[in-house]
């Protein structure tokens, strides 16, 4: 039998095979997400939803109304199609006219409120739907059996690609949808309806995500969840293709497969994060992508409050009544949900120094929490490190990969710094799956407290709170402490016009790569604490949904402010902690929380609280400077 390094060429021609269908389900849905980017710049983090409403839409329609798989093709496309036409009208459209970052969050708190909706419906398992008639059975190519099913979803989702990029790059209609990205006013002065344009793409991007859903019924388990995970894959394919290139979305799509099966013949162990590696060495080379048009996305721009006139007083006299308020806490509220939530508002002080001060919104921030809080516990439990040792190696750990993962993404913004940390941090997520060393699903459990510099002892529930109140606060003062610096200036000046303090001489870029480097190592001694306190490390704390809540966190609380991520923190713990009965709800409600925040007020509770107060000092002073000293004022009845 011929071989290649060991391995039977049949199984090598198998696992080829089942690459090029696996590329066809991530063509198909990195379509959408490249289509809805390129018209509208949003990173559309409903895409998963959307393919799960497909799926589910499918069984739904099979097991209950009595209608095939044929007609469903068609028909759930069309449903999602006009559900996401409506999401875009009412809800994205509503911040159309500010950053795209915006849009992209949207998305993500919509992704928490439709599958936790779904979740409820429908539970969590696996729901069987059947492979139809016309396509069961398979033919025997020697080397494998290949299924007639897997065989259509190839020929369909070819199909639908060709189709697809025939109407963006061949037909009046794509040409108009090419030019509105470039200029859409001036689209609009020929008499085109550029947002109606807009709605059918959002429509159009969703249709396909749920085409895709259809397609995979049959060969997977259909369930609430099954987009959420997919779609760190496809946003890896669609930043490989480069972020808007509908050329780029279908190749990368079968590249992306054919490697991950290739890589399942030699090496199964590295399949699932395959197409992670081949991202990173990708954007090494090409920071935009195999296709990727633009140099650089729009610069994140996050709404900040007008910060008000605060003396050294008033900085003192908060910090000193946040310190107290937490010392005496435990008398009234249980500590272990007090020192869970200050664990993560360092984490979220952590993340809002690059969010609020760097411009740098990253999408895979749990990355340096779950590195640090690994590291930490194998040092305490097999290395026998003393507490304080342990923590240094899980902050030095995650300051080191900061450096790495900074480097890279460092060089984007906006949206592909996003995407490309996002990416990254699935990699790791991945790897700690993998790796012997973090216990793989179990994670590395009864971490040992152990003594304090070998003579303050942790177990002691009062000592540990002590301990961690003292991180929490030493972690807060340095952070405000360095953004009141000449480092911290240079930074606010970098995000507010990076041009001109480019002008001035600042290499921008190191700033940012700093900035990146410090809020890591912050993030790491936040999860290494974190695993002292819990006793246990997770694949939980590097899974990309807790950098989706530390964003919630610090944007809820007020990005660019001080006690803004304080204070989400400890609301959005609380909602866990309290909410914990209503199941599945809690994720709608969170992702709520999200959008309301994102519509309504995106400068957060704190900063609203601060914009309010400027407003009434500024009309204060104003009425002083108005009204001499010694006038009277007189009313009339």
């Amino acid at each position: 039998m011929t071989t290649i390094f060991g391995i039977p060429m049949a199984l090598l021609y198998a696992q080829l095979l089942l690459g090029i269908i696996n590329g066809a389900f991530y063509a198909t849905l990195s379509l959408g997400l490249a289509v809805i980017f390129g018209m509208m710049g949003i990173a559309n983090f409903a895409h998963g939803a959307l393919y799960m409403m497909g799926a589910v839409g499918a069984w739904f329609m099979l097991n209950t109304l009595g209608i095939g798989y044929w007609p469903a093709l068609i028909l759930c496309p069309l449903v999602v199609g006009a559900f996401g036409m409506l999401l875009e009208r009412f809800v994205l459209r509503r911040v159309s006219h500010i950053d795209h970052l915006y849009g992209m969050l949207l998305t993500f708190g919509i992704a928490f409120i439709v599958q936790g909706i779904f979740r409820f419906w429908f539970g969590s398992a696996g729901l069987p739907y059947a492979i139809p008639s016309l396509l069961t059975g398979g033919v025997n190519l020697g080397f494998m059996f290949l299924p007639y099913y897997r065989a259509w979803v190839i020929v369909a989702s070819l199909g639908v690609c060709f189709l697809t990029w025939f109407a963006i790059e061949k037909t009046r209609l794509g040409a108009y949808l090419r030019a509105a990205t470039e200029n859409s006013k001036l689209v609009q002065a020929f008499g085109i309806n550029v947002p109606v344009m807009i709605m059918l793409v959002y429509g159009g991007g969703a249709a396909l995500a749920a085409f895709a859903g259809v397609l995979a019924a049959p060969i997977l388990q259909v369930n609430p969840t099954m987009g959420a995970e997919v779609l760190i894959v496809i946003f890896a394919v669609v930043v490989i293709g480069g972020l808007g290139s509908i050329k780029g979305a279908i190749i990368a799509g079968f590249l992306a497969g054919i490697a991950e099966g290739l890589t399942k013949a030699f090496y199964p162990e590295a399949s699932t994060t395959v197409v992670f590696l081949l991202m990173a060495f990708v954007l090494v080379v090409m920071p935009t992508g195999l296709f990727g048009t633009k140099t650089q996305a729009a610069a994140t721009s996050v709404s900040l409050p007008a910060l008000a006139h605060e003396s050294a007083f008033m900085r003192w006299a908060l910090f000193g009544a946040m310190a107290i308020g937490l010392a005496i806490a435990p008398l009234f509220i249980y500590p272990a949900f007090l020192m869970k939530a200050m664990t993560y508002a360092l984490f979220a002080c952590a993340f809002n120094l690059m969010a609020g001060y760097g411009k740098l919104v990253s999408f895979g921030h749990a990355m340096f929490l779950g590195t640090a809080g690994y590291v930490t516990a194998y040092a305490a439990k097999t290395w026998g490190l003393s507490p304080e040792l342990a923590i240094l190696a899980g902050t030095a750990s995650a300051a080191v990969l900061g450096l790495v993962a900074g480097w890279l993404c460092t060089r984007s913004s906006g949206v592909y710094f996003a995407m490309i940390s996002l990416a990254l941090a699935q990699m790791i997520y991945f790897l700690a799956l993998q790796l012997p060393q973090t216990g793989g699903e179990d994670g590395i459990q009864s971490v040992p407290r152990g003594a304090l510099f070998g003579f303050i002892d942790l177990s002691n529930p009062t000592t540990l709170y002590l301990f961690v109140l003292a991180v929490f606060l030493g972690g807060f003062l340095f952070l405000s402490c360095l953004i009141r610096s000449p480092f911290g200036q240079i930074l606010k000046a970098i995000r507010e016009h990076e041009p001109r303090a480019q002008s001035l001489g600042y290499s921008t870029d190191r700033y940012k790569l700093a900035t990146f480097v410090i809020s890591a190592a912050l993030s790491g001694l936040a999860g290494s604490t974190k695993v002292i306190v819990t006793q246990i490390a997770s694949l939980t704390d590097v899974h990309w949904s807790m950098s989706g809540e530390v964003i919630l966190m610090t944007f809820l609380g007020g990005v660019g402010t001080l006690y803004g991520p304080v204070l989400g923190s400890f609301v959005v713990v609380a909602m866990q902690n309290y909410l914990s009965a209503l199941g599945a709800w809690v994720t709608v409600i969170q992702g709520a929380v999200f959008v309301i925040c994102i519509l309504t007020f995106r400068r957060g509770i704190v900063g609203e609280l601060i914009t309010f107060v400027s407003a009434r000092q500024r009309e204060k002073d104003r009425r002083g400077i108005a009204m001499p000293a010694g006038s009277k004022v007189v009313t009339g009845t």
